[in-house]
C-alpha cells in the first residue's frame, strides 16, 4: 500500500521549469495493460508499428538560495544504436543537456538530481551519449544523486520480470561518485524538508514520488505511478507494472491527498502535458483538469 507520509506544511519559494529530454515510442498495448485498443487509441494515436509518442520530462526546481534540483533525467542517449532502436528512442542527441542549454545550464550547474527509480528511461540522462567503443561515463559532476533504499536494493538484484529494465553499469558509477543519497523515509539529507517523498510498490519496488508544498498548493513528480493524464483514471495500468491492483489502490490515495493539498500533478511520460490538478466527478471518476503544456518559472501561482 502507498506510504503517503503527508507534508510537514513547510511551504518554500522556489521556481519550476519542465525539461524535455529524449522522447520514446512505446507499443501502446504495454503502455495500456488490459485497456483495450479501441479505446486507448482515442487517448493517444499509435503509429504503424503501432507504439505511442513518450515524452521523458524532467522537473526543474530552482530553490530562493539558488540551488538547482532536477526531479529525474529521462532514458538520455547512452544506448548503442541497436538497443536505441529496440526501446523506441528517438532523437540521436542527448535532448536534456540541450533543454538545459537553453536556459543557459549546464549539467555541472545542477547540485542535485532526484530519482523516482533506477528504470533506463527515468535514469539514463544521467549518462553521456554513447560513443562506439568507450565506456559508459556519469554526468552532472556536482549533483548529490538521491535515490530510495527500496529502489536503490532492486537496481541492485533485479527480478528477472524487469532485469533489462535497469543499466547495470549505472549502481557502480553512483557509488564511486561518493555523492549518493540513500533516503529511507519522508525526506533527505540533501533537500531537508522542502521535499517530502512518498512511496509506492506496485509498479516498482520503493518509487518515490517528490513532493514540494508551495504558498499556493504544490507540485508532485508522479514518476510511473501516474505516468500521464490517461492514467489518471484509476482502472488504468501498464503492462510494466508489477503488481496492477495494488497500484490502483496506491494511486487512488496519492490522488485524494493531492486533491486535498490542491497538489498539481507533473507527468514524465506525457507527450502533450506537464502538468495537471486533478478532479473527481459524479460518477468517481478521477481525470486531469487545468492542463499546462510546459512550466517557464512557474511559481505555483
Amino acid at each position: 500500500m502507498l506510504q503517503d507520509t503527508g507534508t510537514d506544511e513547510v511551504f518554500m519559494q522556489a521556481k519550476f521549469w519542465s525539461i524535455l529530454g529524449n522522447s520514446q515510442r512505446l507499443d501502446g498495448g504495454a503502455m495500456f495493460g488490459n485497456v483495450p485498443r479501441a479505446m486507448w487509441e482515442k487517448w493517444i494515436q499509435p503509429d504503424e508499428r503501432h507504439r505511442i509518442p513518450l515524452a521523458c520530462r524532467a522537473l526543474l526546481m530552482e530553490r530562493e538560495d539558488g540551488k538547482r534540483v532536477l526531479f529525474e533525467t529521462g532514458i538520455g542517449a547512452f544506448f548503442e544504436p541497436k538497443l536505441k532502436d529496440r526501446f523506441g528512442v528517438v532523437e540521436d542527441t542527448h535532448v536534456l543537456l540541450e533543454s538545459l542549454a537553453k536556459l543557459g545550464l549546464t549539467d555541472a550547474d545542477i547540485d542535485a538530481v532526484v530519482l523516482s527509480h533506477l528504470h533506463f528511461d527515468h535514469a539514463g540522462g544521467l549518462l553521456a551519449p554513447y560513443k562506439e567503443g568507450e565506456e559508459l561515463k556519469l554526468l552532472f559532476p556536482k549533483a548529490r544523486f538521491i535515490v530510495g533504499k527500496r529502489a536503490w536494493e532492486r537496481a541492485q538484484k533485479p527480478h528477472a520480470r524487469d532485469r533489462a529494465s535497469f543499466i547495470p553499469e549505472l549502481n557502480g558509477l553512483l557509488e564511486a561518485s561518493g555523492r549518493l543519497e540513500i533516503v529511507d523515509g519522508p525526506h533527505s539529507n540533501t533537500l531537508g524538508k522542502d521535499v517530502t517523498f512518498h512511496y509506492s510498490e506496485g509498479h516498482t519496488p520503493g518509487l518515490m514520488l517528490a513532493e514540494i508544498s508551495l504558498d499556493h498548493g504544490g507540485i508532485v513528480f508522479c514518476g510511473d505511478l501516474v505516468p500521464g493524464r490517461p492514467w489518471v483514471h484509476l482502472p488504468v495500468t501498464m503492462g510494466y507494472d508489477r503488481y496492477p491492483e495494488l497500484l490502483i489502490e496506491e494511486k487512488r490515495s496519492f490522488l485524494d491527498g493531492m486533491i486535498e493539498r490542491d497538489v498539481r500533478l507533473f507527468f514524465t511520460h506525457d507527450s502533450e502535458c506537464a502538468t495537471s490538478k486533478v478532479e473527481v466527478n459524479e460518477k468517481g471518476k478521477y481525470h486531469a483538469v487545468a492542463d499546462m503544456p510546459e512550466l517557464v518559472a512557474f511559481g505555483g501561482e
